[in-house]
């Protein structure tokens, strides 16, 4: 079983701790994607998996392995990498059964690696060109054939679409959704964006500042944040926040409404401060909402099938809301928009969920 287990596992520089005692598991056959900001250590870590980065404290382990002193060749990795990597004079065929021929594999079993990874990535017709006659998702696809002809246990993605344009780059992620389908190869993915994690993984780990936030599927990050952070980076357009404040009788008062508190008696003491999250998509979706706000417009974007309207609460707080029906929503104008509260989500002082 191609399991993945992190314990306690830190990097440092020096006296500069860059990972901090990340505690994870990554099942057989598992689509894993670490996310998070520019600098929170994602990359830095999924380089510690391959080998690349040494650990400086805890354990790695692969397949029941302890790998921690082992070279990268030798942890059953595969990684593909933000920059594909290939060697220009070389082709197709060439560049994708390079690490097999290095490896003195006998040519027979080359070919028929090199031909099973084509024809699952669609490259047949391309073995006889050079990178420069390709595109920039014709190489990226070559570069993960590299990797799926070492037929590796755990595959490492490192932000491996970002030199590509909107277009390629959907294509290619669904490309690599149905590669992992078809393999079943346990892989772990690094991105910073946030469609990405949500429509591959099987499992998402949101990173800051080197410490795990919150771990689960993408929906139940979606749904159920942990807190403010994670809230506030799953999901685009992000969940708005709206500074509130629990009163006498389980009322959280905010932005000029007041609803029921989202959370059980005594989880938070009255009087205290609340901060209330509602997503963009949660306004309007009902006929007869729990409340409302009142919202200055300030910008619409219009989208085609749906629009996000920004605007201002009284107290200067910026929010966006979505709505199919902008299209005649100018700046200037006001709209009330109205929530339910099953869609609410609520946060102490601290920014820990309240439950």
């Amino acid at each position: 079983m191609a399991v993945v287990e992190l314990k306690k596992a830190r990097k440092s520089y020096g006296p500069v701790d860059i990972i901090h005692d990340v505690d994870l598991r990554i099942e057989d056959g598992e689509f894993a994607v670490f996310v998070g900001p520019s600098g929170c250590g994602k990359s830095t870590l999924l380089r510690m998996i391959a080998g690349l980065e040494t650990i400086t404290g805890g354990e790695i382990a692969i397949d029941g392995q302890r790998v921690n002193q082992l070279d990268p060749a030798e942890r059953g990795v595969a990684m593909v990498f933000q920059s594909y990597a290939l060697y220009p004079h070389m082709t197709v065929k060439e560049n994708m059964s390079f690490g097999l021929r290095i490896g003195k594999r006998p040519k027979a079993e080359i070919d028929e690696r090199v031909g099973v990874a084509s024809r699952i990535l669609q490259l047949d017709a391309l073995q006889d060109r050079r990178p420069s006659q390709l595109s920039g998702g014709q190489r990226q696809r070559v570069a993960i054939g590299r990797a799926i002809v070492r037929n590796p246990k755990v595959f490492l993605f490192d932000e491996p679409l970002s030199n590509l344009d909107a277009e390629l780059r959907v294509q290619t992620r669904v490309e690599i959704a149905k590669l992992h389908e078809s393999l079943g190869n346990t892989m772990i993915y690094v991105t910073h964006d946030q469609t990405e994690a949500m429509t591959l993984a099987d499992k998402i780990v949101v990173l800051r500042k080197g410490r795990v936030e919150q771990v689960g599927p993408p929906l139940e990050l979606y749904e159920n944040p942990n807190d403010v952070f994670v809230a506030g980076f799953i999901g685009s357009p992000k969940m708005n926040f709206f500074a509130g404040k629990l009163e006498t009788g389980g009322v959280v008062r905010f932005a000029g409404t007041e609803i029921a508190a989202p959370f059980a008696e005594g989880a938070a003491a009255p009087g205290a401060a609340v901060t209330i999250g509602i997503r963009p998509e949660h306004f309007d979706r009902d006929a007869t909402p729990d409340a409302a706000i009142e919202i200055a417009v300030e910008f619409v974007e219009h989208l085609g099938g749906t629009s996000f309207v920004h605007g201002n609460l009284p107290d200067g707080a910026r929010v966006i809301v979505e709505r199919r029906d902008a299209g005649d929503l100018r700046s200037g104008m006001s709209i009330r928009a109205g929530f339910r509260n099953r869609d609410v989500r609520a946060f102490d002082a601290e920014g820990r969920r309240l439950r």
